[in-house]
């Protein structure tokens, strides 16, 4: 054979393959007609031919299927003469078409009329009845799906007998049909609690996986009563009657929800062997079940013990030894479910993990990319300050061989661990800045700068050479958004160092190199620099007059803007080098004048953000009679606007970082709705003018009760609004002119002047009635409870109807006292730069206190302090750091008092040893000697 057709030979072997290639998958569905498939349906009709050619019927009923799934749905008629064929399909003793013929009535049941679905009923229950297994565990499960409880009650005999069925199949068919009528509805609920000892029977098979669901059904029952939980998981801990593994599983999740439930009852403090007799039980439970011979009920009691908080480092030891045990399992999933529980442990007991370290680098080569990536995670945790060159070693090579998705969460770890070790700052920054010249995409540069730039904010020892280090990035970036966000902070940064000049060569580059976005980033840094440093203004000014004729607006504009601005400052503020033989005491620094222009104009921030000055913008619009005023619209001016519950939220959260996935990406902002909009659509309140804040609804009721009752207090300069909303739970009442009563004798304070009440309440509407509350400005601000009643006007009502049913009569029901405190009075309003505020305020009315609060909690304890004084946390104070030792907890705090002064407050929260107390000392300060004096004697 010559060389010519031998490569002929293999150039169509090659193009045969190609078409095999390229010819589609067709669905044998893919051309199904309705009406075509209706018509093959009538088969079910034919007596023969459903006995002779089941497998015919079988194809049929899957084309229904497909139809119905694809949304081609049937008419009524369609459905009821298919329902009707369906039922003649029972004739047939084949197991497939009769299986089929369960998934049709059970897929399509949801979706077609209820009075075609009981055509099939009598069927069914003949089917539950009959001497094959697989029939009657497909009937029960099928059933289920179509009866009501009306139609429970006539079959509950024979599902209650089928629970305690000597076929598991038929067993677990019974159970799992008895667990979806439980969740279906009330009715069937309490059809399905009757059946509680066939299940409790049942929980004694021999069958493993009865067992499983008589276990999970048992736990649906009994769910609602904390007493029954605890006896179920007492009894079955002790008599060691479970074989199944999964129900063990089971077992040992609800003793773990138990123990969880008597933590946060405050029934266990310290060390879990000291707590109740339940705790202690539990314990033991969980730990016996980490000598279990499945891997399975180990795996979870191990988690499970992991997984509950408070527990001291000697009680983790024994769940901590299994998992370093299941870290050599040849199973993927085994190393990777350990690994997994350990990375989360670690976030708390990095210590009771670190006798691990050996096993967790040997994963590091895991062919596994997701256990390689935990192991260096945790690894990074647990590691001694000695040991990270040696990682860094490691982790080296291993980032190379990985997807982008790992090395982000390498990257969030390194940046944790700089926080734990800052002495190692360089090396680490040095580390992250090297992988940011390698391969990756745009996520993963991103987290490696974030990093740089978070470790720049909390370790500022950091700040110079992170900053050169982003220089030399921005120099090869691709990425705008990176390159745009590095100027910016350079802009903000670099003039604060002690050589600032060697920043504006690389900055001056990307107005040269790069494209419009990022040169007009970088004519802003190059005029913060001009502005914070006169000796530079010079030198900048030559650098942004050739910006002047820039191609795009943008940059263009900002250059002129600049260029004015510096012009007219170095005019009224001219630079004066200092003489060349100056010492170095003798030189003045290198800032601007108190009244330099260029200063306040590029350096100043806006006193909000631009989204709270939207918020801000549209409360001013909602205000009665605000647009029509002819006073000048100014930022003074404008409302207070509060930082929204999820600022609040983030700033006291600790779980701001996702404890193995490393940082959260921040939520969308949800669209603010005013919640004082109530009180500005009643005219009659039009005079109070705009209302200062809002504070969060305040329950006077218990939810279970007749009248739903919550307050919202909405704060005025000299008023407070009461808002009462009222919910009418009685379905033969109407509620008319209903008020709220407020017993004002016992205030020096407040003086009830009015109540605007609400004229009528339907069953199951909330509609909302007003009190006002003058405030007496020349009294101080001290915690008030009053004494509140509602009162209303009942007319009987017929439920089905609501015609009157007989005369109204007068009635009233008491509620919860409400308490006004001046933390009401006090805005939640965050600082841009804590530091500098602090500073300007000054200590001329600042008030100083030490206080003893009794805390067992250093969390509890600064939750406590920031509810009494109503203001904002900054500077990511409002959480305690973990791992902190027992140091003492430095908290910022800031806000706005109703008469317009901003308060800020420095609190040290100090842990007493053992004996349940914490020492708090605070000083605040504010613009008036009383103010601070009144936010200072809030802690109580």
């Amino acid at each position: 054979m010559g060389m010519g057709s031998m490569m002929r030979e293999v150039q169509e072997l090659a193009e045969k393959f190609k078409d095999e290639e390229e010819e589609a998958y067709i669905s044998p569905y893919a051309q199904l007609e309705k009406a075509q498939v209706l018509q093959e349906a009538r088969i079910f009709h034919d007596p023969t031919a459903v006995r002779e050619n089941p497998r015919k019927c079988c194809t049929v009923i899957a084309q229904l299927l497909h139809l119905q799934n694809t949304g081609q749905y049937m008419t009524s008629t369609e459905a009821t003469e298919v329902f009707f064929g369906v039922t003649k399909l029972f004739m047939s003793d084949d197991a497939s078409l009769r299986r089929m013929v369960y998934l049709f009535i059970k897929d399509v049941a949801e979706t077609c009329d209820p009075d075609d679905v009981i055509i099939v009923t009598s069927c069914l229950t003949k089917d539950m009845t009959c001497d094959v297994d697989l029939y009657r565990g497909n009937a029960l499960r099928v059933l289920v799906r179509i009866v009501d409880a009306a139609m429970l009650g006539a079959i509950e005999r024979y599902v209650k007998q089928a629970v305690v069925d000597s076929s598991g199949q038929v067993a677990s068919a019974a159970l799992v049909s008895a667990s979806h009528l439980f969740v279906s509805s009330p009715e069937c609920a309490a059809v399905v609690r009757r059946w509680i000892s066939e299940v409790q029977e049942a929980t004694s098979s021999p069958n493993e996986m009865v067992q499983f669901h008589a276990m999970q059904l048992l736990y649906q029952i009994k769910s609602h009563d904390r007493l029954g939980i605890s006896k179920l998981v007492s009894q079955f801990s002790t008599r060691n009657t479970l074989r199944s593994p999964l129900a063990l599983c089971l077992l040992v999740r609800y003793t773990a929800k138990l123990l969880k439930d008597e933590y946060a009852e405050g029934r266990i403090s310290g060390s879990i062997q000291d707590g109740s007799e339940v705790a202690k039980q539990g314990y033991q439970f969980l730990e016996a079940s980490l000598r279990h011979k499945s891997e399975l009920v180990v795996y979870e009691a191990a988690r499970a013990i992991c997984s509950l908080e408070g527990l001291e480092p000697q009680d983790l030891s024994p769940a901590i030894s299994v998992l370093q045990l299941f870290l050599s399992s040849p199973k993927p999933a085994t190393r990777y479910a350990a690994m997994k529980t350990l990375a989360a442990i670690a976030n708390t007991h990095p210590r009771v993990v670190a006798k691990c370290n050996e096993d967790l680098e040997a994963l590091i080569a895991d062919s596994n990319r997701s256990i390689a990536t935990l192991a260096i995670t945790t690894l990074l945790k647990t590691g001694s300050e000695n040991s990270i060159d040696r990682l860094l070693k490691q982790i080296s090579s291993f980032l190379t061989e990985i997807a982008d998705e790992f090395k982000i969460t390498v990257v969030h770890s390194l940046q944790k661990l700089c926080l734990t070790y800052p002495a190692k700052h360089r090396v680490l920054v040095g580390f992250l800045s090297n992988f940011l010249r390698e391969e990756g995409g745009f996520d993963f540069k991103k987290s490696i700068v974030n990093s740089i730039v978070s470790l720049i904010r909390t370790v500022p020892e950091t700040t110079e050479s992170s900053l050169l280090h982003l220089c030399e990035f921005i120099e090869d970036c691709e990425f705008t958004q990176l390159s745009t966000q590095i100027l910016h902070l350079l802009g903000e940064l670099g003039p604060k160092t002690t050589a600032p000049a060697r920043y504006i060569r690389f900055i001056y580059n990307r107005v040269i190199l790069e494209n419009s976005a990022v040169r007009a980033a970088a004519v802003t840094a190059l005029s913060k620099f001009a502005a914070q440093c006169p000796s530079l203004r010079a030198s900048v000014m030559v650098l942004l007059k050739r910006s002047l004729m820039d191609e795009d607006d943008e940059t263009r504009d900002r250059a002129a803007l600049s260029v004015a601005i510096l012009e007219d400052a170095m005019a009224k503020n001219p630079y004066v080098p200092p003489p060349e033989d100056a010492e170095a005491e003798d030189i003045p620094p290198d800032t601007p004048a108190a009244d330099d222009t260029a200063a306040y104009i590029l350096l100043e921030s806006m006193p909000m953000s631009f989204e709270k000055l939207e918020r801000s913008m549209k409360a001013y619009m909602n205000t009665p009679m605000s647009m029509s005023s002819a006073d000048e619209l100014t930022f003074e001016v404008l409302p207070i606007v509060e930082d929204t519950p999820e600022d609040i939220a983030a700033a006291t959260s600790t779980d701001a970082v996702d404890p193995i996935n490393g940082i959260m990406e921040p939520s969308k902002p949800k669209e603010i709705v005013d919640p004082a909009a109530a009180v500005y659509a009643i005219p009659e309140l039009a005079s109070l003018g705009r209302a200062f804040r809002s504070a969060r609804p305040v329950p006077l009721t218990e939810a279970e009760t007749e009248y739903v009752v919550s307050c919202i207090k909405h704060i005025f300069q000299n008023h407070v609004v009461l808002q009462f909303s009222v919910q009418n739970t009685v379905d033969d009442q109407r509620l008319e002119n209903v008020t709220v009563l407020i017993d004002d004798s016992h205030s020096d304070i407040f003086t009830a002047s009015g109540e605007i009440p609400c004229t009528s309440i339907k069953y199951g509407e909330s509609q909302n009635c007003f009190t006002v509350l003058e405030r007496n400005a020349d009294v101080d601000l001290v915690p008030s409870q009053f004494t509140c009643e509602l009162r209303f006007s009942v007319t009987p009502v017929d439920p089905a109807t609501g015609e009157e049913e007989g005369e109204p009569y007068e009635d009233e029901y008491p509620m919860e006292d409400l308490e006004i405190s001046p933390s009401d009075f006090m805005a939640k309003v965050t600082v841009p730069d804590f530091k500098k505020t602090w500073e300007t305020i000054g200590n001329a009315n600042e008030v100083l206190e030490k206080f003893a609060l009794q805390f067992k909690k250093m969390e509890d304890a600064l939750a406590a302090v920031i509810d009494f004084l109503g203001m904002q946390p900054c500077d990511g104070t409002g959480s305690v750091k973990p791992n902190a030792g027992g140091k003492p907890h430095m908290l910022h705090m800031s806000g706005v008092f109703v008469s317009g002064q901003q308060v800020l407050a420095r609190a040290q929260i100090v842990m007493q040893g053992d004996s349940g107390s914490v020492v708090l000392k605070i000083a605040v300060r504010s613009d008036d000697a009383n103010v601070s004096r009144m936010v200072a004697d809030c802690i109580r």
